[in-house]
């Protein structure tokens, strides 16, 4: 049987002849679609059961139908199965094959299902799938955070706004608030699981069937919570496909914050960590170099994920009810959208895990700035009982000094601090020095390191539960 034969046969008797060279190269899905081949078979098996025991077709040719997509399933996995442009997707790849083993009983195969509900079952069910994996990638990035976290919990490092230092924080905080981020990532993840958690398989073409199937059983015997309840909407339906998008493309805008934030760190000017050499490369003509690539690429490929996410919003906002063919571009946006997520969440997990923490450059930065001066009226409004304004004010003036005597905060004098405001004693040193600023900061989430481990304590606890 050739291919141009059953291409024909697939598409039925309204067409006398194949399809164009043009026409078949830009219909044809089979160069991606592939990678749905294991959840087209299992929601064909699924599909061939419920026919059977709803004596929709016997159980002899149920038999036959499971026994062929298993084996095409083996061939597949062993890479002898040979697929086919002109039979144009993984579907009809599938089915041609299974006529081939099996003979006229893989014809009852597509009984009261359609290509429409066919392929919004296969890439739900790899979405969900992914998102699975999503989760588990985030778990692993979340611990080895928490590890960096714990070791650093008192390490003090600059706080930044408008990348100018601010206020001393320890890098242990600094961890524990991408924590945070990733932890909202991995509640997305299992947010989107639930909302995708429905089968579309029985919905047919657009219409649902007049066969009496049971879609409550396909469902359940996929792994769904319960089949869709709108037939139209099942085969129309790519929510579940931009969710996803949107998630990885929220997720991978925090990777590449933390990626920025790496480069800077390994910059000589810095110096804050060192990346090990298994996440960087040297330069073809600079031996000197070592270059943040690893964290780098993590920052571009934050552009790739989320322009999958705009083309998927642009192709579906012009849909009509319900299948259009627009909507076979939903799945190398997935794809690649996956892949490259998954790549990211391990570099990055590697980066975290191993790269080298200068707790000394931290330390000497974090009193740059005069990165004290909050503490300073924070003193003279708790202690002197200056109105705030009044206080920043006096810390403003403090500030002009210091850097007139080109010195930090707590080298001034007492006798130049007293210039400023007589009242203002010597216990005002206390607060000055960087480590005692971040020790003040108890405030529930804020940066003192027994809050850090309280809060670390705590996650550990939600990690295990997870």
């Amino acid at each position: 049987m050739s291919d141009k034969k059953t291409s024909n046969q697939m598409w039925g008797g309204r067409f006398a002849s194949g399809p164009a060279a043009i026409m078949e190269a830009i219909n044809a899905s089979i160069s991606f679609d592939r990678k749905l081949y294991a959840q087209d078979i299992k929601g064909s098996i699924a599909h061939s059961e419920m026919l059977a025991q709803t004596g929709i077709i016997s159980a002899a040719d149920q038999e036959k139908i499971a026994h062929g997509l298993n084996t095409i399933l083996k061939e597949i996995e062993a890479g002898t199965f040979e697929f086919s442009t002109r039979l144009e997707d993984i579907h009809m790849n599938i089915e041609a094959r299974l006529a081939d083993l099996i003979g006229p009983a893989a014809g009852r195969l597509h009984t009261a299902r359609s290509r429409n509900d066919q392929v919004a079952v296969d890439l739900r069910l790899w979405v969900k799938d992914e998102c699975f994996r999503v989760a588990e990638a985030l778990k692993g990035l979340i611990k080895a955070l928490l590890e960096r976290a714990e070791e650093h919990a008192a390490t003090v490092m600059p706080g930044f706004t408008h990348m100018q230092a601010a206020q001393p924080v320890t890098f242990g905080h600094h961890c524990m608030a991408y924590v945070e981020m990733f932890s909202r990532d991995l509640s997305r993840v299992r947010d989107a699981i639930e909302r995708m958690d429905e089968s579309p398989l029985g919905a047919a073409a657009l219409a649902g069937t007049s066969f009496p199937i049971d879609r409550h059983q396909t469902a359940k015997a996929l792994g769904f919570r319960e089949p869709m309840r709108n037939s139209l909407d099942s085969v129309s339906d790519r929510d579940f496909a931009l969710e996803f998008l949107a998630l990885a493309a929220i997720c991978a805008t925090h990777l590449s914050r933390l990626a920025e934030e790496i480069i800077i760190w390994s910059t000589p000017q810095f110096g804050f960590v060192r990346l090990s050499d298994s996440f960087s490369t040297g330069s073809s003509i600079m031996p000197q170099k070592k270059n943040p690539d690893a964290a780098e690429l993590v920052r571009g490929k934050t552009g790739r994920v989320t322009g999958h996410l705009v083309g998927l919003l642009t192709v579906m906002k012009g849909m009509p009810l319900t299948y259009g063919k627009d909507m076979q571009e939903d799945k190398e946006s997935a794809f690649d959208a996956a892949e490259t997520l998954d790549l990211m969440l391990a570099a990055m997990t590697g980066m975290v895990s191993d790269m080298t923490i200068n707790a000394a450059a931290m330390k000497k930065a974090a009193g740059s700035g005069h990165a004290t001066a909050t503490d300073l009226a924070d003193w003279l409004v708790r202690t002197l009982g200056l109105p705030f304004r009044e206080a920043h004010h006096v810390t403003g003036r403090a500030v002009a000094l210091a850097e007139d005597k080109k010195v930090g905060l707590e080298k001034l004098s007492l006798e130049d601090l007293q210039s400023i405001n007589p009242g203002i004693t010597a216990d005002i040193f206390s607060v000055l020095a960087v480590q005692n600023s971040v020790k003040s900061r108890t405030s529930f989430g804020g940066t003192a390191p027994s809050e850090v481990r309280k809060q670390i304590r705590a996650w550990k606890k939600r990690l295990a539960k997870a």
